[in-house]
């Protein structure tokens, strides 16, 4: 679903009552644990949090304007949405998570490559969130980029 909203807290504030409460969890146990160097802000619609051009001035390839994307969170019809570019790139990142999953949650794992979507709100497994956000540096995140993208 597409809110209008100029930061993460807009965005929020938009959402049906029983998405703020754990959309709210989420961006702020992003921001307080999120790789040093990452900002929060907006990204293709939904709360984002991207390495800035004053870090890495080239942004995303795809489109140079927009700095470069890490994690994203979004509120979809269906579910909540946790996109995080690291598991995407990184397959010992991806493989660990999957890993880790069923200790942290009561239902089954919904995830494409960088998405999980979390249908039961109420299932959000924050503290592994919480600890795959210190498992990838942004340093560590542009390197794994650039080699991605030189190919």
């Amino acid at each position: 679903m597409q809110y209008k909203a100029d930061s993460p807290e807009d965005y929020i504030s938009q959402l049906p009552e029983e998405r703020k409460e754990p959309m709210t969890k989420l961006h702020n146990l992003i921001k307080d644990n999120m790789p040093e160097g990452l900002e929060s802000g907006m990204g293709y619609g939904m709360p984002a949090y991207f390495v800035p051009k004053s870090i890495y001035p080239p942004g995303y390839h795809c489109k140079p304007f927009p700095p470069l994307p890490f994690i994203s969170i979004a509120s979809q019809k269906n579910f909540i949405a946790f996109y995080h570019m690291g598991m995407y790139a990184k397959k010992e990142l991806y493989n660990w998570f999957v890993a880790e999953y069923p200790k942290h949650a009561k239902y089954k794992l919904d995830m494409g490559k960088s998405c999980v979507r979390f249908k039961k709100v109420d299932d959000i497994p924050y503290d592994l969130i919480e600890e795959l956000l210190g498992k990838m540096t942004v340093e560590e995140w542009i390197d794994i980029y650039e080699n991605a993208i030189k190919k």
